[in-house]
């Protein structure tokens, strides 16, 4: 389908020759020629933008002249000038967690533009659409040849289900390509295949037009492709689903904070080390609703596999995206990556025509600046519970215990009185640690000659497209795993361990430098090609483990190379997770316990009873390079992307029916029609104000949208767990949450389920859990329909940072769906506040300092909120008036963060997809 360019624009477009190809473009230097600016001194991530308005000009319905010189005021004002625009991204990524109630949403407004007497076939995305299967794949089988095979067969068996939707889908929507299970992770294969830089397609008159690629996706990790300059972020199902059906992105031109790189590595680290550094120095200084951009000569010194590692922790770090701009590393990448030579050619040319090019005059104007010489990164890990909680691997050992202390509630150890940790019997064991032994549990394994203590680490992960998409670290794993091989070292028994790449090609390049082989005898077979560990889906741990681990208390370890460690995401058995390069992983596999100091202490003994030490099994930077550039090639990433869609025969043997709705089949417990467009009606409503609504959960700071719509496992207890029984479904056959999103019943069941949550309004009690309209104790779920059945609107109170994490929109919808009206925290995450709008319950801010703590609220009170009727305007201040207990009445105003016009009229919709679905029905 051709691009629709803007009505308005033929005064900045131009024409470019790229060796024998001419194509037209839309230039800034043009638009600055014409009067509307000075760009020069953008940053190419806002200059990205600034083409953005450039090409969809219409005289104002969407775009103005107004909104292009905003650009050149925002370097004026000194990279500040909060204007609403309209962005229209090229192109939107899913994967299949965030996709399938994507794709249930379209099908189910095909359904609802019928009802409203409009054509089914205006449901289809106009901009194109890839998804890619990456979340479904899950790690029950490990360590053995046939992990791999193995896995694969569960996963159709488990899914068979979901993929024949998704393949109805495919088949139903135009613009709309499925990338099958077992190809990669959806970041991992965008990076490698998907992504252009420049993007041509025909207009609406039939010539070509070069323009910068960009996208949203369903995944917060959709920034990693801004490591190859293609500006992407994640949102939510809801807004993704918007853009593809042609609805502008609604947002403000953001901040632009500059991170400077200088200098170089240092032997020995890696990109992990670096991006761990980063994520701490960038959360302490604040970039939510923020594009970070990387600049400076350090960059020279930086693969892009490196960068792409740096921009996919964007949410990690908070920002909206980190991006790099087009360089010669740049170029180079795409043709390792077996890009066209006439693409490649395009886009430096493109580049250095439009002023995206960094060169060694690149110095744009920013919002703010800091600045990192990588000289002083130093190996670490991040744990236990946030990404950002660097760790310098050094202090590891050390924090590990004073966080031990801190959950038993012993006192903080000095760091002189932490004594190695001795073999005993063959394993580690607590043995010396003055005033803090009796504080460590400890427990027999049945049938086994080892114990388990505080520490033990049970999971070791190489995992996630942070890490698995650079080459560098890949090797690095392998080498490590090679040189403890040949001391006769291996990974310790309870310790469960896997290799998840997110592409085919890892697999080539492994098995190319023979040390596929090496991992294999360590361990980390193949267990499949997806997110596994990262996502939660770490499988279950061996029975006796588990249970040695719940019999007594043990806060057991996992070590990933994942980029997000939330309490209760990894595993239900493990407490404390750590985030750390592919070697580190490799290296705390063998040395089974976290107490141990990896940089001083042995990690194992060989067979004579030699101390081996991680010194004795760390490559060289010269001979992990040396072997990247012999044996990555670009005929290896062709080949594997030569039949990216077509996937294996299991694939293939999915049969769909060919359809233009989708017959819901009833007794589904994947996929269900949701309820958002019933009974909806021709016309929007109005904003009402809350009255008299209860309190559902009563939340402290940093509640991630894991903690709102966990991802992993769940037992039959749960109100999740009963719904499938009732249904006779076994508990062998639950799948996960993540698994079975395209069904509304089993996700409101288990939203604000996570097992580590805390609602304040119950001490000490951890898990899914409120009071019901008796104060009684309940399942959050139980609790919100006993609300429901007497008409009672709920509000969640949340702290700092509320909604951090993953972009998925069933932290929104669940909240929806529990008859949540209302959120009120102290700040808000970017995509968790859009997505809250977009389901039509109000985010709200307290101010003047005011918080859940300093209002004194325990759960019972009674909050009505006024001002949203009538005249109400973005980011208003309005009346929130609280009733106590025992009856006092306090009134505060609290921030609506209903940030821009079009947010208000998402809001009288009802939703963001109500509001596109009447558009359609009406045009």
């Amino acid at each position: 389908m051709p691009i629709q360019t803007g009505t308005d624009t033929a005064k900045t477009r131009r024409t470019l020759k790229s060796g024998a190809q001419t194509v037209d473009y839309y230039s800034i230097a043009a638009a600055t020629e014409a009067g509307l600016g000075d760009f020069s001194k953008l940053p190419a991530s806002l200059k990205v933008v600034l083409e953005n308005m450039l090409r969809f000009e219409d005289g104002g319905r969407t775009v103005s002249v107004d909104d292009i010189k905003a650009f050149a005021e925002w370097a004026e004002k000194g990279g500040k000038n909060p204007r609403e625009i309209a962005y229209r991204p090229a192109r939107v990524l899913m994967q299949d967690f965030t996709g399938v109630p994507a794709v249930v949403d379209l099908a189910a407004m095909r359904d609802g533009i019928k009802a409203l007497g409009g054509d089914p076939q205006k449901i289809n995305p106009l901009n194109p659409v890839d998804l890619v299967i990456d979340h479904s794949v899950m790690i029950d089988e490990f360590g053995t040849p046939r992990a791999f095979e193995r896995n694969v067969e569960l996963e159709y068996e488990r899914n068979l289900e979901r993929y024949t939707f998704l393949k109805w889908g495919q088949n139903a929507f135009n613009n709309f390509r499925v990338v099958p299970p077992g190809t990669g992770i959806c970041h991992q294969v965008n990076l490698e295949y998907l992504a252009q830089t420049v993007w041509t397609d025909t207009d609406q008159n039939g010539a070509t037009v070069a323009y910068p690629d960009t996208l949203v996706g369903t995944d917060s990790h959709t920034t990693m492709v801004n490591g190859l300059a293609v500006l992407g972020w994640g949102v939510g199902g809801i807004e993704a689903e918007a853009a593809m059906l042609g609805q502008p992105i609604s947002m403000l031109i953001p901040e632009v904070v500059g991170f400077k790189i200088t200098g170089a590595l240092r032997e020995g680290l890696t990109a992990t080390d670096l991006v761990l550094k980063v994520v701490q120095m960038l959360r302490k200084h604040g970039v939510v609703n923020k594009f970070v951009e990387f600049y400076g000569d350090g960059l020279d010194n930086m693969p892009l596999a490196d960068r792409a590692t740096i921009a996919n922790m964007a949410p990690e770090y908070g920002a909206t995206c980190g991006f790099f701009p087009i360089d010669d590393e740049t170029l180079r990448y795409l043709r390792q990556t077996g890009r066209e030579e006439d693409r490649i050619a395009l886009v430096e040319a493109y580049a250095k025509e439009n002023g995206f090019w960094r060169g060694k005059d690149y110095a744009p104007v920013y919002s703010s600046t800091l600045e990192l010489d990588q000289g002083d990164v130093v190996p670490a890990i991040s744990g236990p519970k946030r990404p950002q909680d660097h760790v310098a691997l050094t202090d590891s050992a050390f924090e590990f215990q004073k966080y031990i202390c801190g959950t038993r509630k012993l006192p903080d150890p000095a760091r002189a009185e932490i004594k190695d940790w001795n073999e005993e019997g063959g394993a580690p064991a607590p043995t010396d640690l003055p005033g803090h032994h009796d504080g460590y549990n400890s427990g027999t394994v049945e049938g086994q000659d080892y114990k388990l203590h505080d520490g033990s680490v049970v999971i070791a992960a190489i995992t996630s497209c942070t890490n698995t998409s650079n080459p560098y670290v890949l090797m690095a794993a392998g080498l490590v795993a090679r040189k403890a091989r040949a001391l006769g070292l291996t990974r310790k028994p309870w310790v469960k361990t896997s290799l998840a790449p997110g592409s085919q090609v890892v697999e080539e390049y492994l098995k190319a430098a023979n040390l596929q082989d090496d991992l294999d005898a360590l361990g980390f077979n193949l267990v499949g090609f997806g997110c596994t560990t990262c996502i939660g889906n770490s499988g279950p741990l061996q029975p006796e483990i588990s249970k040695s681990i719940n019999d007594n208390d043990l806060v057991a370890v996992s070590v990933l190379s994942g980029n997000r460690n939330f309490e209760g995401r990894i595993s239900p058995d493990v407490r404390a997770n750590y985030l750390a390069s592919p070697p580190l992983v490799v290296a705390y596999a063998i040395a089974g316990d976290m107490n141990i100091d990896v940089t001083r202490e042995p990690l194992a003994y060989t067979a004579e009873g030699k101390p081996v030490f991680l010194k004795d099994i760390w490559p060289s930077s010269k001979e992990v390079a040396e072997l990247v550039e012999t044996v990555v090639t670009r005929e290896m990433f062709q080949a594997k992307y030569a039949d990216v869609f077509k996937g294996d025969e299991r694939w293939q043997a999915v049969e769909v029916t060919d359809s233009e709705t989708y017959d819901w089949p009833p007794t589904s417990t994947y996929i269900q029609n949701p309820p958002y467009f019933r009974g909806m009606a021709q016309e929007a409503g109005e904003i009402h104000n809350i009255s008299n609504a209860r309190i559902l959960a009563l939340l402290g700071d940093m509640i991630t949208t894991d903690h709102i719509s966990p991802a992993g496992s769940f037992k039959a207890d749960t109100p999740a767990g009963r719904y499938l029984t009732e249904r006779q479904v076994a508990p062998r056959d639950f799948n996960s949450y993540g698994s079975r999103r395209g069904n509304h019943e089993i996700m409101m069941r288990g939203t604000f389920a996570n097992i580590r949550i805390k609602n304040e309004m119950l001490d000490g009690v951890e898990g899914g859990f409120s009071k019901d309209v008796s104060g009684n104790q309940a399942a959050i779920y139980d609790a919100a329909m006993s609300y429901a059945d007497q008409g009672t609107p709920l509000i969640v109170i949340g702290g700092i940072e509320y909604g951090a994490g993953s972009s998925r929109d069933w932290a929104a919808k669940g909240t929806n769906l529990l008859g949540v009206k209302a959120v009120i925290a102290e700040s808000f995450e970017r995509i968790h506040r859009s997505n809250l709008v977009g389901m039509g319950v109000v985010p709200f801010e307290f101010t003047d300092g005011q918080n859940r703590k300093n209002l004194n609220l325990k759960g019972d009170e009674v909050i009505s909120i006024g001002g949203l009727e009538g005249d109400f305007k973005p980011l208003s201040l309005v009346p929130a008036t609280i009733t106590y207990a025992d009856g006092t009445v306090k009134e505060i105003q609290i921030k609506a963060r209903v940030d821009t016009e079009v947010e208000i009229e998402y809001l009288k919709n009802g939703g963001v997809l109500q509001y596109v679905l009447r558009n359609l029905a009406k045009s």
